[in-house]
C-alpha cells in the first residue's frame, strides 16, 4: 500500500468531485423518475467513502513519500490540480445538503457540510494564490504551457460561492446569514475575475500553438467548470436572499441570475461544442484513457446546475431540457470514466510510476582512413 501511493497526486480527487457532481445534478432535474432521488442518494454516499478512501491515502503518500509530494507542487502540470482538493471537500459537503441528509438526518447533514464546506473554502482560497505564487516565482511556465488546467487552483472559491448559499438557512437570522451570503458573493467575485484572467492565456494557446496534446484533450472541458458554476451560484444567491437581504439587493440578485446566466449559459455551450469537435480529433488520432477523462464530468455537471437554475428563474421549459440532454451527456462520462479508472486500479496501471522516455543511441558511423 505504502508503494502503491507514491504517485498518486492531487488529481485523483477529480474522480470524487466527478462521483458528488452526479448526486447533486441528478436532485435538481425537472420532473419526479421514480428512484432517481434514492439513486442519487447512494451515489453521493459513492463521492464520500471514496474521498473518505482518497484523503487517507494522500495522507499516506505525503507522511511516507514527501520527496514526491514536493515534486508534484513544484511540477507545473500537477500542482493546479491542488485545487481539486478543496472542490471534492466543497462538492460531497453539498451533496449532503442536497441529497445526503435524507439518510443521515437534517442535523447531521448541516455538521457534516459545514466542516467540509468550511475546510474546502479554506483550502481553495489557499491555492487560489499559492498555486499562481509557484506558478510565477518557481514553475517558470511560458504561454506556450498555457492549459486549462491552469484555471482549477482559481475556479475552487466558485464552488464555495455555489454550495455556501445552502447553509445560509441553517444559520441565526440576522447578519450571521447575510455575512455568509454576502462572502459567497466576494468569492464570486474573486473567482470570475481570476477566471478571466486565465482564460485569454488558455484560448491564445489553443488558437496560435495547435492542439493541446492527446493526454490533454480532455482538459478543455474544464473551462465549463467556471461558465457552469457561476450561473449555478448567481441562481443560488437569487433562491437563498430574500429576507437575508435587503429587498432591493435581493431584486438584484434576481436580476443577475438571468442577466449573467443567459449569456454565459450561450457560451458554455459555444465551448462544449469547440471542445468536443477536439476531443473527437483527439481519439481519431488515438487518444486513451487516462484520469484527464474525469475532466469530462463535474464540469458538464456544473452546467446541468447551471441549467436547472435558469429553469427556475426563467420559467422556460427549454433550459430545463438542456438539463436533461446534460445531464445524460454527464452520467454517460461518469460511467464511462469510473469502468476506466477500476480497470486501471485493477491492473496497477493507473498507480504506476511515468515512463522514462526512450533514448535515441546516436547512429554508429565507420571510419575512414
Amino acid at each position: 500500500m505504502v508503494t502503491a501511493v507514491r504517485h498518486l497526486g492531487p488529481n485523483w480527487y477529480a474522480s470524487v468531485m466527478g462521483t458528488a457532481i452526479v448526486a447533486t445534478a441528478g436532485a435538481g432535474l425537472p420532473g419526479h423518475l421514480p428512484g432517481l432521488r434514492t439513486a442519487c442518494t447512494a451515489v453521493w454516499a459513492l463521492s464520500l467513502a471514496m474521498l473518505a478512501a482518497l484523503l487517507a491515502a494522500r495522507t499516506l503518500h505525503w507522511t511516507r513519500h514527501r520527496d514526491q509530494a514536493r515534486a508534484h507542487l513544484l511540477d507545473p502540470t500537477m500542482a493546479p490540480f491542488y485545487g481539486c482538493l478543496a472542490m471534492a471537500l466543497l462538492a460531497v459537503g453539498g451533496g449532503t445538503l442536497v441529497v445526503g441528509q435524507d439518510w443521515i438526518g437534517v442535523g447531521a447533514a448541516v455538521a457534516l457540510d459545514a466542516v467540509l464546506f468550511g475546510a474546502g473554502t479554506l483550502i481553495g482560497l489557499t491555492a487560489a494564490v499559492a498555486v499562481p505564487y509557484l506558478m510565477a516565482a518557481r514553475h517558470h511556465v511560458h504561454p506556450a504551457q498555457a492549459t486549462p488546467v491552469w484555471l482549477l487552483p482559481v475556479v475552487a472559491p466558485m464552488v464555495s460561492a455555489a454550495l455556501g448559499p445552502l447553509l445560509v438557512p441553517h444559520l441565526p437570522a440576522g447578519q450571521t446569514r447575510e455575512t455568509l451570503l454576502l462572502a459567497c458573493f466576494a468569492m464570486f467575485g474573486l473567482s470570475l475575475l481570476a477566471t478571466l484572467l486565465m482564460l485569454p492565456l488558455v484560448f491564445a494557446r489553443l488558437v496560435t500553438g495547435g492542439p493541446l496534446p492527446l493526454a490533454l484533450t480532455p482538459t478543455l472541458f474544464l473551462v465549463l467548470g467556471p461558465l457552469g458554476q457561476s450561473t449555478t451560484a448567481v441562481g443560488k444567491f437569487a433562491d437563498f436572499a430574500p429576507g437575508v437581504v435587503p429587498p432591493a439587493v435581493a431584486q438584484g440578485f434576481s436580476l443577475l441570475a438571468v442577466l449573467y446566466g443567459v449569456p454565459v449559459m450561450g457560451f458554455a455551450l459555444l465551448w462544449l461544442g469547440l471542445a468536443t469537435a477536439h476531443v473527437v480529433r483527439a481519439r481519431r488520432h488515438g487518444m486513451r484513457f487516462t484520469m484527464t477523462w474525469w475532466a469530462f464530468t463535474f464540469p458538464v455537471g456544473t452546467c446541468v446546475t447551471g441549467a436547472e437554475s435558469l429553469a427556475r428563474h426563467t420559467g422556460l421549459a427549454v433550459y430545463d431540457g438542456l438539463a436533461l440532454v446534460l445531464y445524460g451527456v454527464l452520467v454517460a462520462a461518469w460511467a464511462t470514466a469510473a469502468v476506466q479508472t477500476a480497470r486501471g486500479l485493477l491492473s496497477g496501471a493507473l498507480l504506476a510510476g511515468p515512463r522514462p522516455a526512450p533514448v535515441a543511441l546516436r547512429p554508429a558511423t565507420a571510419r575512414t582512413t
